[in-house]
């Protein structure tokens, strides 16, 4: 019996769900995808369930999509990209969302924190957004979310440039609340959720709910532009035989 792509636990009204393709560094194909929309959908109807810790296995937090998967078409034939059935799910999510972000998060393991309410990251942790360069542009609404959390010309560069971010930069970008020696940020965070996770649910819930309202409209509107901006280059490229992630030369 094959191992499942997304491990769940829970402890103390928290639940942990950890991404587990450690042979992909946790890449994202339509399997995880969809096991990720799912745990997100179960998370947020259980009642026992206050506060939510998302992390990855092994040494990555999240390589982003699979792109080896991504560069098949027929992968998405019976059912629409997993991108796309998780992303209202996790906008919508009701109750704190907090990442450990224990290894290296690409792509969408960097822009899914611009979701989350707390973020620590493992201080030996790094962060990359590399759209640019793959003939694709931003995701996840990190058009309208990365300059409000580090600002126009951070964001910028981030997306222009596609530096490797460290921890300590993760923390001053916004990104993360703060660094946490290697090896303990799973510990850490679900120690930090199951604090937060002691307080009256409804509480918690009325809470999330008055804090991301104010951008609910914005950021779903951002990621239908995105959406459709990502479609328009990806049928360019491919009419031009140089699909996503592969040189144009």
């Amino acid at each position: 019996m094959a191992e499942p792509v997304l491990l769940v636990e829970d402890r103390d009204r928290v639940r942990t769900l950890t991404l587990h393709r450690p042979d992909r560094r946790n890449a994202l194909d339509q399997e995880l995808w969809y096991a990720l929309r799912d745990g997100i959908v179960e998370a947020a109807r259980d009642e026992t369930v206050s506060c939510v810790v998302l992390t990855g296995s092994g040494k990555a937090f999240c390589a982003g999509q699979d792109l080896a998967e991504m560069a098949d078409p027929s992968v998405f034939e019976d059912r629409e990209p997993g991108y796309r059935a998780l992303m209202p799910e996790l906008e919508a999510f009701p109750k704190p969302l907090l990442a450990a972000v224990n290894g290296v998060g690409v792509g969408f393991g960097l822009t899914v924190l611009l979701h989350c309410d707390l973020v620590l990251i493992d201080e030996q942790a790094r962060l990359k957004a590399p759209f640019a360069s793959l003939g694709v542009t931003t995701e996840a609404s990190a058009s309208l979310l990365l300059p409000m959390a580090a600002g126009w010309q951070e964001a910028a560069h981030l997306l222009f440039t596609e530096p490797w971010v460290d921890a300590a930069e993760a923390v001053r970008l916004g990104l993360a609340l703060r660094l946490v020696p290697a090896g303990t940020v799973v510990a850490e965070t679900q120690a930090l959720a199951a604090t937060i996770a002691a307080f009256p649910l409804s509480s918690l819930m009325a809470t999330k709910q008055l804090l991301v309202a104010g951008r609910a409209d914005a950021v779903r509107a951002a990621r239908e532009r995105e959406e459709a901006a990502f479609e328009v280059l990806v049928g360019a490229a491919m009419a031009a035989g140089t699909p996503p992630g592969s040189s144009p030369g």
